[in-house]
């Protein structure tokens, strides 16, 4: 799909300044875009006087890592919420991403879809979906300008750990002009670049240091050396004390590997394995893969939950990447 239109932000500005009460949601197992785009639109909203909350598609409470941001209190789990005249859906290409608050969605007069997943299902009343940009929150940093607000630091702040999160800290494919000029203008409105990577990034605890310690001795080269995959389970999380929000970025850290086409990191959760995959090939699309399983994401950062055990789960995500036959 084309960048958004100005028609598009228009009509998602329309709908959510014309609303009594607005449900903001990101996705399941909430990242750093889906955290950030959720924040930063929630204290825009109520700064025009809109009611505004934010909620999540999971039980769980929102990961910790994000804590730091102004907002993060704004929280609350969708089972204590009524439907809203409007819900906002996230960082979500599909119904089925928003877990929980699905029927919150559904109970909703109207929705608004503002996401950059190619796989997007235009689910909404208003679609503001742009392929092309690099974040959620790329997204809805210049759609709060639409909503009359001069964003602050705050609201500068949580975009801007979205925007450094899905970019792989400015590392990955979506790392455009565009995306850099957007963070230049967070850090002008008063994001601070450096102390917001070091609390995402450079403030581990010893506990997720030893899970990352595990996953690593647990790497293993497939298809012919050109994948390169390794597992986890929750004996990992109970035994070495870490978070479920420590693993969000392990896959990362194993994209490190030279020589490879893909990674892939399978954390076993209960009845199914969830899949998280990687292209360091430029023509792979790791989203086509995690399709297979009911997942997506994008064409180089893809995930999907495949309800089988961990060895037929890895043995049937290998067999649709590259070397499979090796």
């Amino acid at each position: 799909m084309s960048p958004e239109s100005p028609s598009a932000e228009a009509a998602a500005a329309a709908a959510l300044l014309g609303a009594s009460r607005v449900i903001v949601c990101g996705h399941v197992t909430p990242d750093g875009d889906a955290v950030g785009s959720v924040l930063a639109l929630t204290m825009a909203l109520r700064s025009v006087g809109v009611e505004a909350v934010a909620t999540l598609a999971d039980h769980n409470s929102a990961p910790s890592t994000y804590e730091f941001l102004t907002g993060f209190d704004l929280y609350r789990p969708a089972a204590d919420l009524q439907p809203a005249d409007v819900f906002v859906a996230l960082d979500t290409p599909s119904f089925s991403r928003l877990g929980v608050a699905e029927s919150l969605a559904r109970a909703a007069r109207t929705i608004v879809v503002i996401d950059h997943h190619a796989d997007n299902e235009s689910f909404g009343a208003v679609d503001l979906v742009d392929t092309s940009a690099a974040s959620a929150s790329s997204i809805v940093w210049r759609l709060v300008r639409v909503l009359g607000v001069t964003p602050d630091a705050a609201i500068a702040s949580a975009c801007y750990a979205g925007l450094i999160t899905d970019t792989g800290r400015f590392s990955y494919g979506n790392t455009t002009p565009l995306a850099l000029r957007d963070a230049a203008a967070m850090i002008e409105a008063g994001a601070d670049a450096r102390s917001i990577y070091t609390r995402i990034y450079e403030s581990r605890s010893a506990a997720s240091l030893a899970l990352l310690g595990r996953v690593l001795s647990r790497v293993t080269l497939a298809n012919g050396g050109r994948i390169a995959y390794s597992w986890m389970n929750d004996d990992d999380l109970t035994e070495t004390g870490a978070l479920a929000e420590d693993t969000e970025n392990i896959v990362d850290v194993f994209r490190q590997i030279g020589s490879v086409d893909a990674v892939v990191f399978f954390k076993v959760q209960h009845d199914a394995v969830n899949v998280s995959l990687r292209a360091k090939c430029p023509t792979l699309d790791v989203a086509a893969v995690a399709h297979v399983f009911g997942g997506g994401g994008h064409t180089a950062a893809a995930g999907a939950a495949a309800p089988l055990p961990l060895g037929s789960a890895i043995e049937a995500v290998l067999a649709q990447l590259p070397g499979a036959s090796s």
